[in-house]
């Protein structure tokens, strides 16, 4: 147990509760897809490898450490550990990591379709966009590399052909952001259909947009003011 135990019985039942949500909103099917959450003491709770992340029961959580091995002889980590250690290396801030493979933001990857675009206001108010990060393959070490740059400056991005990686200050900060991804993925798939295209807003107004995060007081990380992966 860590050294609060308090603290990792309650990640523990989070992890299990974001994966049922996860699961009962289709964006894992399977044993897709893992979930983490940071310790105060630095170690990692992972969801574990092979398991099906919509039945989880909070002693089937694997317990790391930042080079992914098993601390306390509990399950073995999920073999995308990769994923979350880097993502906690670039941005030690971060509380909690959600990878997931919600259909419709794959597809738009696999489609060539810009998540990035300034299309949506809530989008570029809160997160800005969605970056896309090269394909990597799934088990190796390009996975987690194919993320590194653009997690440094995103809280949100997608894998090609593969799938998302949402980061917050906790779990269901994190889960949220997922279900923003999914959601804007949705209306631009809508748009391509009855359209066959999408316009974006004018500069001119995703400036006006993003002059309100000072008012509304957002200061989370947002990829159109850093412009992540734009340039």
């Amino acid at each position: 147990m860590s050294p609060n135990p308090d603290e990792e019985i309650r990640l523990r039942n989070a992890l299990c509760r974001i994966g049922e949500l996860c699961y009962q909103k289709g964006y894992i099917v399977g044993a897709d897809g893992n979930l983490s959450a940071r310790l105060g003491d630095g170690t990692i709770l992972i969801t574990p490898a092979g398991a099906m992340k919509g039945f989880l029961q909070p002693h089937h959580i694997a317990h790391v450490d930042m080079d992914g091995k098993v601390v306390d002889g509990g399950p073995k980590a999920s073999s995308e550990v990769g994923i979350h250690l880097v993502s906690y290396k670039e941005r030690p801030e971060m509380r909690a990591v959600v990878h997931t493979h919600p259909p419709h933001a794959v597809a738009l990857t696999i489609a060539g379709i810009d998540m990035q675009l300034p299309v949506i206001p809530e989008i570029i108010v809160t997160i800005g966009g969605v970056p896309t990060a090269p394909y990597g393959t799934p088990g190796t070490d390009e996975l987690p590399e194919s993320i590194r740059d653009i997690v440094r400056c995103s809280d949100t991005l997608i894998m090609k052909n593969h799938g998302a990686v949402c980061l917050g200050a906790n779990l269901m900060d994190a889960f949220k952001k997922l279900d923003m991804v999914e959601h804007t993925a949705k209306i631009l798939w809508l748009a391509h259909a009855v359209r066959g295209g999408i316009e974006p807003l004018p500069p001119e107004a995703v400036e006006k947009l993003l002059a309100t995060r000072g008012l509304l007081g957002i200061e989370t990380t947002n990829t159109l003011e850093n412009r992540c992966a734009l340039d």
